[in-house]
């Protein structure tokens, strides 16, 4: 009996030594064929046929909606137009913008061009391309209102801004406001500024000229700005080839005037004429 069990041992040990190395061979195996599996985001940008960007479709003029429902603005023109160059198709996904970054993380979309400014927090998270418009951050207010003629005197006031946006952001860092007021989306900050809930609204430079230029005699941008911040197209951290490919065609866009059209266009000057 202790002869039969000194074989078995051994046998089993035996057994268990073979099935240890052929449960490490499997789990390499599995390990190469994932780094071989790992996809070229830019290959499967290009075998989709199509780019799709995240935006909020609130904030004129870089994307809203026009009068017969079409998404149109400036991030738009430009989506088209890098993806013109990579020979696909752009498609548009909306997204409230304090969760554009998580929707990015979970592939809702492949990149966000939604006038989204370069921060060291976002870039925590995600990647940038270089700034393809420099925007800053402003204080609309009443026209007419004669108490408040720049940044200082917003103290004691009611301060509204996008949830989630540099906007938020420099409301937050200012001192002494009565209150910050947050919101969705942009419009419904205008729409309390006009009917007196709020006294200003911060937001970025060029949103805030648009909506003084569309609504004359209503609204005017103090003339002091808050922040300059540069304002670029965001990517999920792993997606180097399709960041290196869209870089590329921003660079050609801007070398071959497209860039200054679509500026002229929305702003009614070219942001980049040196």
């Amino acid at each position: 009996m202790l002869l039969y069990y000194k074989w078995g041992n051994a046998k089993l040990k035996k057994f268990m030594s073979i099935i240890l190395i052929v449960t490490m061979a499997s789990v390499l195996l599995v390990g190469c064929g994932q780094k071989q599996a790992k996809v070229n985001s830019l290959e499967a940008v290009k075998a989709s046929g199509k780019l799709t960007v995240g935006l909020d479709d609130s904030y004129p003029p870089m994307e809203f909606r026009d009068s017969k429902n079409k998404l149109v603005g400036f991030d738009v023109d430009l989506g088209d137009a890098v993806g013109k160059k990579l020979g696909v198709k752009t498609e548009y996904i909306t997204n409230d913008f304090n969760g554009m970054v998580l929707a990015l993380g979970s592939s809702k979309f492949n990149v966000i061009i939604s006038a989204m400014s370069i921060t060291d927090a976002r870039k925590k998270s995600i990647n940038f391309s270089d700034s393809y418009v420099m925007g800053g951050q402003v204080a609309i207010i009443k026209q007419g209102n004669t108490k408040i003629t720049k940044i200082a005197d917003l103290k004691g006031k009611i301060v509204s801004c996008q949830l989630g946006s540099t906007g938020d952001t420099a409301a937050t860092a200012m001192k002494g406001l009565k209150e910050v007021k947050r919101y969705d989306k942009i419009t419904d900050a205008y729409q309390d500024l006009s009917i007196g809930r709020v006294d200003a609204v911060v937001m970025d430079a060029q949103v805030g000229q648009y909506y003084v230029a569309k609504k004359p005699g209503q609204f005017k941008v103090l003339n002091e700005q808050i922040s300059k911040e540069p304002i670029g197209i965001g990517f999920k951290k792993q997606d180097k080839e399709l960041q290196e490919a869209i870089q590329k065609a921003l660079n050609e866009l801007k070398a071959d005037g497209t860039l200054s059209k679509i500026s002229q266009k929305w702003f009614g000057f070219d942001a980049y004429k040196k």
